[in-house]
């Protein structure tokens, strides 16, 4: 079963750094098989016998990078392959036809996703939807002079990773290999 492991706040900068060397060897060191890296940012695909719990390896690879990198706790978001598809091919935003250069999406641990932010429409031309257990944004001046996103991240402390779209889709095809 290939599952994709996704890691809030890995390597940008200070304490929270976690070369992807290392992350391969943890999670390998885990049971893994076929442990691959993608770019500097916590994002690894892996093999996990059949049947395991997506839920299961997320806490299992967050103690293990605890054990070995304390003080780093960094929270583990995973996905099957499936459901990163899903994700991909539901993308409200890209189903009307945006930029995919402004699409984002934040995947939760939970199984209901909640933006947390009130009045969306102060935020416009951003916006964001929850679907299940992401939310999808649309920022079209980019994450980082976000409104949205600065308020978001102050409301959401640690319930999920953020990833832009191009990531999103080079983990669902790394999955799909």
């Amino acid at each position: 079963m290939r599952l994709v492991a996704l890691l809030r706040g890995i390597n940008v900068g200070g304490k929270t750094t976690l070369p992807m060397a290392d992350l391969r060897r943890i999670v390998e060191g885990c049971g893994y098989q076929d442990v691959r890296t993608y770019i500097q940012s916590g994002n690894v695909v892996l093999t996990a016998p059949d049947g395991a719990d997506p839920g299961d390896v997320a806490d299992g690879l967050a103690v293990a990078i605890a054990a070995e990198r304390s003080p780093l706790e960094p929270e583990v978001v995973v996905r099957t392959a499936g459901q990163l598809r899903t994700v991909v091919d539901t993308n409200p935003y890209l189903r009307r036809g945006e930029d995919p250069k402004h699409l984002h999406v934040v995947f939760t641990p939970g199984p209901k996703a909640a933006i947390g932010v009130d009045d969306l429409a102060r935020f416009a031309p951003e916006e964001a939807v929850a679907e299940g257990a992401e939310i999808y944004f649309f920022l079209p001046g980019g994450v980082g002079r976000s409104p949205l996103a600065t308020e978001f991240a102050k409301r959401a402390k640690r319930s999920g990773t953020m990833r832009n779209w191009r990531t999103v889709t080079k983990l669902a095809a790394m999955a799909e290999e």
